[in-house]
């Protein structure tokens, strides 16, 4: 068989295959199960082979750029256009295999084991981050009904809660919820260890890695920030100028246009949320020292935000810098300050 192009719909235990020649004409389709498929690629003459970028496709991209083939990631919402009558593994595999033959398509890098374990650690960090505040919000709701409240801030609950749950004092609190509470105290002070232990492994891995040290230098990329990049971007060729990037990220306006008559609205949201999320607070932290420089970039932030206003201009600074990050990253360069 002659495949040039080969679709797979991945799955966690059974897999659609959809093999195509160059002429488009279908030449195989088959189910494998998870132990037959690396058998099967293995003997697969070298082709392209496309797959929706979701969970475990990284994986497989690594296991078949081993034997040699060429790998491509669509992102699902490429392929779903070309899904012909009801969704099913036979159709989406064959969907992929069409969205891959498109000349203009866009494709996802596959990450590779260093850049996933960066991104591995950035998701457990939030998780424990996410944990923390939910239990925190928990608790509060719970001491409220018993007449307590307290100030915003995790430092105020961590300060005030080990004098609740004390057996000597009389606070109105039976012992059956004191109890309760301090079990819950030691695992919200367990989730800070863990998150301390995390920033402190992001500083460490962002000094050790020469491109989270080199685009730290940009005003409003931190550790987190920079680790979180270099970990979402993957290959910076991929891209073809920063703008590209910057729209991958969703930092870029979404238009409403028709008749020739051109409508842009907010931003379009598209890509990695927590990327995105971290170059914004990043910008926003920019503003706030910004008034107190002359340079010419802090003249133009100055000026942006008299104009538009803080929350404009923050989306504005965050566009810039990703734009910058994926420049200083493409072309290896180190970041110079305007004058």
């Amino acid at each position: 068989m002659n495949i040039t192009t080969l679709g797979i719909d991945l799955a966690k235990n059974v897999f659609q295959v959809h093999g195509a020649d160059s002429k488009g004409k279908t030449l195989i389709k088959k189910k494998l199960t998870r132990s037959q498929l690396l058998k099967f690629i293995a003997n697969l003459p070298t082709c392209k082979i496309a797959m929706e970028a979701c969970g475990g496709a990284n994986y497989w991209a690594r296991k078949f750029v081993e034997y040699g083939h060429e790998v491509k990631l669509i992102s699902p919402q490429f392929v779903k256009p070309f899904v012909k009558g009801n969704k099913n593994d036979r159709n989406d595999a064959e969907a992929i295999v069409e969205a891959a033959s498109r000349p203009n398509m866009r494709y996802v890098s596959p990450k590779t084991i260093a850049q996933q374990d960066l991104q591995s650690l950035l998701r457990l960090r939030e998780a424990c981050l996410q944990m923390r505040t939910k239990m925190s919000n928990q608790l509060r709701g719970l001491l409220t009904e018993y007449g307590m409240v307290f100030p915003k801030g995790m430092c105020h609950l961590r300060a005030e809660l080990p004098s609740l749950f004390d057996r000597e004092k009389d606070n109105g609190l039976t012992e059956g919820f004191k109890e309760m509470l301090e079990m819950h105290y030691d695992l919200l002070r367990s989730l800070e260890e863990k998150i301390t232990a995390y920033n402190k492994k992001i500083v460490m891995l962002a000094k050790q890695n020469e491109s989270c040290e080199r685009i730290q230098k940009v005003e409003g990329i931190g550790p987190i920030a920079a680790v979180a990049i270099v970990s979402t971007m993957g290959n910076p060729n991929d891209f073809k100028n920063g703008r590209h990037f910057a729209a991958f990220l969703g930092l870029v306006p979404r238009q409403d246009s028709s008749g020739g008559r051109n409508r842009l609205l907010g931003i379009t949201k598209h890509g990695d949320g927590y990327v995105r999320q971290l170059l914004v607070h990043g910008a926003r932290s920019m503003l706030i020292y910004a008034g107190k420089k002359s340079d010419k970039r802090s003249l133009w932030v100055n000026q942006l935000k008299w104009r538009a206003g803080a929350n404009r201009t923050c989306v504005a600074v965050a566009n810039k810098n990703a734009r910058i990050v994926w420049a200083l990253l493409k072309n290896n360069d180190d970041y110079r300050q305007t004058a």
